[in-house]
């Protein structure tokens, strides 16, 4: 018989389940259960009685209640008796895997659900009740058993084994008394604290943020508490270094590149040589349009009149020339995923020598690049495309408001120093306006939603806030990047080539009927329902210019699905594309990278060029989903750090008053985002004290019982600042009512 390694499972003794018909006190029963059930799960056969006793190093004194427990599990079909003194996982025996999402209060949710058994196809992710948890963690990888399903469809499940932990070590704040130190974890998700072990170093401060190691093997009666060791003093947590710190460990972001990668990058050649298949471009006007503090240049771009409309090249960084399939160069680029982007700092996908180096389109410098040709009519019509690597010298490094300033200002002196430029961008904005059109005829949906820029003072410290200009040029460069794309993921679709394509589902109708809903509490008339993203450019049309803009722009976004990343092309709604995938942005995209190597592979075929044949080792469904999880957690760590800034920024405002916008409306609370800051923040129900307020959820509003004033989604508001919380940053306001209504 054949079985698997089993995964040892230590326990010794915790709390009591909230479960009273399935569980009482945790028992001395219970890690021998949790111990039975995980190695029959993890076995590929049923077990003889004798094989569990010799697998699980019982002893004697714990024969009797495995026998018991056997014969108990069986009558309540956990286990199955497949044969004489034989057990295996019985139809009722509810063993899954998955990963937990804990919250602050401890209890968590399975997330991931995965099973080798025929497990219901649950509606909801099972719940965990704080005693369920046992000693496992926010992220870590479990074996579940379901006990229960509630009424409204939630699984209940305790946790039987931990399969892998999701971290080793965590980020916090220490607290010293009389030489003793505990670590509150920064992230809450870990409801715990941690106990230090050893000598305090001198320079360890009260109130320091620091990086522990949790030690895994030593559990105690109290969940509440966990040992640990000091492994990093990071310093004062006021100070934005130390803050990007905190972010990367909660997020677990990987910073430092190995040794291996760093060897291998430094050991890459800087020599540029012609030829090799490769189209010469260097007399072709190349030019780079990007922001003032941008350092990894992915894209040029040249625009051509021709007899019968425009010739566009979009040359992108050849990072596949670099990044070998298979190498650790390679390898931590995929875990990255991609580069994340901090106020002021930046955490690349590739090492600072290939991203703002090698790779990099910089001016008067000859570079390897992936370029697309295409031609297009006078309207902007697609006639013709063709791919090819190349060799480019882009002539010139342009921002985005020196393009404007040339194309929409006609500013005389910067227009006179860029002369032998000036035909070639008008071309290009030309180009640029048809492509625009025709997008906007096809019903891609143009949301409006405003972007802060924070700008850092010489100590990091965010000096000011703004909204970030969109200019003309952005547009330029967009249009230019679309059409691109979409020309790439036509010729996948035409050839049937197996690539990763940028996908965006159409939204539920139930999300959009919601929306409507909502639209007409509002005394919006709105347009027939369509399901069709034209549908929602008009209704973005309607609102365009008003004070409803931000917030239907924002309840329209929420109806949408995620973009993400597929091997199954099922097109773009929101651009109302039929093929797209990302193709432009290699340095700081994973899936760009394999992009480029899905066409290489397909030109050097159609040119019957040799091609050096590498075992798969991951599908292109496993590099959708992983490379598509990545980009999720590079988004939320990125809002996770400009959350950071702000609470910060707003620290030495309290008292002073703010315009601002009802972003949402709860039974407790108000949310609010500050119409010139962009900075958003909560207002508790206890601080209206003009009135008693009623939720009333159907038209997202909360309204005075008495006075019949209301607080809607979308609303205006005055509002006041009135405490900061560093530690959980948190923003509380309180909105500024007329004398008259306040008591």
């Amino acid at each position: 018989m054949q079985r698997k390694k089993h995964f040892r499972h230590k326990k010794k003794g915790r709390h009591s389940s909230g479960n009273k018909q399935n569980r009482k006190n945790f028992s001395k029963e219970d890690p021998l259960k949790q111990q039975l059930l995980t190695l029959l799960y993890t076995s590929d056969n049923p077990i003889k009685t004798e094989h569990i006793i010799k697998d699980l190093d019982l002893p004697l004194s714990t024969r009797k209640p495995l026998h018991n427990l056997l014969t108990r599990l069986t009558h309540e079909k956990i286990l199955q008796q497949t044969d004489r003194d034989t057990y295996g996982p019985g139809p009722k025996n509810g063993l899954a895997q998955g990963t937990i999402d804990q919250n602050a209060k401890g209890f968590g949710f399975v997330t991931g659900l995965t099973s080798k058994f025929n497990l219901p196809k649950y509606s909801r992710d099972p719940f965990l009740s704080p005693n369920n948890m046992h000693s496992a963690h926010h992220g870590d990888k479990v074996l579940i058993r379901v006990f229960k399903v509630s009424r409204d469809g939630r699984p209940e499940a305790e946790v039987v084994a931990i399969l892998g932990r999701s971290r080793e070590q965590l980020a916090g704040f220490v607290a010293i008394k009389n030489k003793q130190a505990i670590v509150y974890p920064e992230d809450t998700r870990y409801p715990f604290t941690i106990r230090l072990h050893g000598k305090l170093p001198e320079k360890l401060h009260d109130g320091d943020a620091v990086i522990v190691k949790i030690e895994d093997e030593t559990e105690t009666e109290d969940a509440r508490y966990q040992e640990g060791t000091l492994i990093e003093i990071l310093g004062d947590p006021d100070s934005v270094d130390v803050q990007m710190r905190l972010a990367i460990e909660k997020h677990n972001l990987p910073h430092r590149f190995s040794d291996k990668t760093v060897a291998q990058v430094e050991a890459i050649s800087d020599k540029i040589t012609p030829g090799r298949g490769r189209l010469d471009l260097r007399e072709i006007q190349h030019v780079t349009i990007d922001g003032e503090t941008a350092k990894d240049f992915d894209d040029a771009i040249a625009v051509q009149k021709t007899r019968n409309g425009y010739r566009l090249y979009v040359s992108i960084a050849d990072v596949s020339h670099y990044v070998q399939p298979g190498s650790a160069l390679d390898s931590e680029a995929y875990e990255r995923g991609t580069s994340i982007y901090f106020p002021g700092h930046v955490i690349p996908m590739l090492p600072e020598r290939l991203s703002n180096g090698l790779c990099s389109l910089l001016p008067n410098e000859d570079r390897y690049a992936f370029t697309a040709i295409l031609d297009f009519d006078r309207q902007g019509h697609l006639l013709k495309k063709e791919f090819s690597k190349s060799i480019i010298c882009s002539r010139q490094r342009f921002t985005y408001t020196t393009v404007r300033q040339i194309l929409i200002d006609h500013d005389l002196e910067v227009r006179r120093k860029y002369k032998p430029f000036l035909t070639p961008l008008k071309w290009a904005g030309e180009l640029a306006t048809e492509l625009m059109h025709l997008r906007e005829q096809r019903g891609s949906i143009g949301f409006t939603i405003p972007e802060p820029f924070m700008k850092l003072d010489d100590q990091g410290k965010i000096a000011s806030i703004s909204r970030t200009e969109r200019n003309f040029a952005h547009k330029l460069i967009e249009e230019f990047m679309l059409a691109a794309n979409e020309a790439v993921a036509e010729l996948f679709t035409e050839h049937h080539l197996k690539g990763l394509y940028r996908i965006h589902e159409r939204p539920s109708p139930e999300k959009i009927q919601e929306f409507v809903e909502f639209g007409h509490s509002l005394g919006l008339d709105l347009p027939p329902l369509r399901h069709d993203p034209d549908w929602f450019g008009q209704v973005l049309g309607m609102v365009k210019g008003s004070p409803k803009e931000y917030v239907i722009n924002n309840l329209l976004l929420r109806t949408m699905q995620q973009a993400r990343y597929d091997g199954k092309n099922v097109g773009h709604f929101g651009l109302a594309a039929t093929d797209y995938t990302h193709f432009t942005s290699p340095i700081r995209r994973y899936p760009d990278l394999t992009v480029h190597r899905t066409l290489q592979a397909f030109l050097q075929r159609n040119a019957k060029v040799k091609i050096k044949k590498k075992e798969p080792t991951r599908t292109i469904q496993e590099m959708g989903e992983f490379l598509s999880a990545r980009e999720r957690l590079a988004v939320t760590a990125e809002r996770d750090m400009n959350d950071r800034l702000k609470v910060r920024f707003m620290h030495n405002k309290i008292g002073e008053k703010f315009q601002a916008v009802v972003s949402g409306v709860t039974s407790s609370a108000i949310f609010v985002e500050l119409l010139d800051l962009f900075v958003s923040g909560g207002i508790s129900l206890t601080s209206l004290k003009d009135d008693y307020y009623i939720f009333d959820g159907k038209h997202h509003r909360l309204k005075g019982k008495h006075s019949g004033k209301s607080f809607q989604l979308g609303d205006l508001i005055e509002v006041g600042l009135i405490d900061v919380d560093l530690r959980r940053n948190r923003i509380y306001f309180s909105p500024i009512l007329p004398e008259n209504s306040q008591t």
